[in-house]
């Protein structure tokens, strides 16, 4: 029998976190492509330092002649990201920052792999991709990853409406949540640290700044007096963002999925086109799980799924209830291929991928949003559920 009672930690970074600041602008290459042509497929790598932000990867167009036309767009969709962000800094503007565009063609023989010989569609990859939901909070979602995010969130709106001028960009976020009975019930500690623009402020003036935020934001009762906090533990945290560290897409692989509350596969999401199993496959387990919690067969779900370069049809599925099932895992295994089509086309279809979703995906988790008219959190939606409950 699992753990009823315990301690678990997990952690977010916001926008201007260097390696968020990448994964935006590798998405919003990523969107750029996929407006101009939902069939794009696209690996797009960005580094960025100081005073610089090197673009890479691969480019696959249905024309690709038109390929040339689209790269003057690259050096001004990186500072748009950087600008939207809030990054104005000496060494780091977006006025001035040097961008080198160095994506290329995609390889044959992965566009081979990918398409196949009878012009079926196979999975970009080979790999592993997990999904997860638990009942523990109303997004389905685990506590300390969840409110992670709605902390940076918050502080990111008031940092861009102008409430708070003093917060800058890069930020990170720690919660250690309190479970009893297997529930959420409060917060033993919090760490952030955030960026801020004046030199002279201290550890106690950010907190005096971020504490009503983060009071509003977490459940009420789950701070106390015997909560710890640790604010700019350091002291000042004046430069930030690539000046202060480099960043890169793909290092936040955690952050982006269930803030180590469950496994996750080998592969990042962003800059990644849906043919890519690490991302399309990971969404729609994420989609399975949550609709298979939805449907109050488990209160707890994990599921695997795992691909080969080449192959359309999923090698394996793989559920686990974690003892919460009120259904046996065998059966929502049995029941999954029944109610999608798992397959990489099968998955892009229907939850609507080949469109330009996913710059917003970027920071504050790719899971536990609210899916969005426009398709965009798709795999966040809980509309399979009454097939699932027929299925099993």
């Amino acid at each position: 029998m699992s753990r009823q009672n315990y301690t678990f930690t997990s952690e977010s970074v916001s926008e201007g976190h260097p390696d968020k600041v990448c994964d935006r602008i590798s998405d919003a290459v990523l969107d750029a492509f996929l407006a101009e042509d939902p069939l794009a497929r696209v690996a797009c790598e960005t580094f960025a330092t100081t005073n610089r932000v090197v673009i890479g990867g691969e480019v696959g167009l249905t024309d690709q002649e038109k390929l040339h036309d689209y790269m003057g767009k690259i050096d001004e969709i990186a500072r748009a990201c950087i600008k939207d962000i809030g990054y104005e800094q000496d060494k780091f503007h977006h006025e001035t920052v040097e961008v080198t565009n160095l994506l290329h063609e995609q390889s044959a023989h992965i566009a081979q792999g990918v398409t196949g010989e009878q012009g079926d569609e196979g999975a970009g990859d080979q790999g592993i991709m997990f999904g997860y939901a638990t009942n523990e909070t109303p997004a389905l979602m685990p506590a300390p990853i969840q409110y992670s995010h709605a902390i940076l969130r918050r502080l990111a709106e008031v940092r861009k409406d102008g409430s708070e001028p003093a917060l800058g960009p890069d930020a990170k976020s720690q919660l250690s949540v309190v479970y009893e009975g297997g529930k959420p019930v409060g917060v033993s500690s919090v760490v952030l640290s955030t960026q801020h623009l004046d030199a002279s402020l201290s550890s106690a003036d950010i907190q005096a700044i971020v504490a009503p935020y983060i009071t509003e934001v977490l459940p009420d009762g789950w701070l106390t007096d015997a909560t710890e906090w640790h604010v700019n533990p350091t002291g000042k945290f004046v430069i930030g963002g690539p000046d202060g560290d480099a960043g890169l897409t793909g290092r936040k692989i955690i952050v982006d999925t269930y803030g180590g509350a469950a496994p996750h596969g080998g592969g990042a999401f962003s800059g990644k086109d849906p043919t890519k199993v690490d991302r399309s496959a990971a969404y729609v387990a994420r989609y399975l799980a949550k609709n298979v919690v939805a449907a109050g067969m488990a209160d707890r779900c994990t599921v695997q799924l795992s691909y080969a370069i080449g192959v359309a049809k999923p090698l394996s599925i793989y559920v686990d209830t974690h003892g919460t099932g009120q259904v046996e895992a065998r059966d929502i295994e049995a029941a999954i291929p029944q109610v999608i089509d798992l397959t990489p086309r099968g998955i892009r279809t229907h939850l609507e991928l080949n469109k330009p979703i996913y710059q917003r995906t970027a920071a504050y988790g790719h899971f536990g949003r609210d899916p969005e008219a426009d398709g965009g959190f798709s795999w966040e939606r809980t509309d399979l559920v009454d097939a699932l409950k027929k299925a099993v």
